[in-house]
């Protein structure tokens, strides 16, 4: 299952930055995940620092 962030995202991109796959990218009011290219690492959770970020 891919991840998903929440409406706590501050678009600061940190998650973008890590993400071994690219899958995440700037949306229109808060950064999206491609549920097509995650690969479920969970890389992006950590640099955080809302806690946006959660496996779906």
């Amino acid at each position: 299952m891919a991840h998903v962030v929440s409406d706590e995202c501050v678009s600061c991109g940190a998650c973008a930055a890590v993400c071994p796959v690219e899958a995440i990218s700037e949306g229109p009011t808060k950064y999206v995940v491609d549920p097509d290219t995650c690969i479920d690492c969970g890389a992006c959770e950590e640099p955080c620092p809302t806690g946006a970020i959660a496996a779906e």
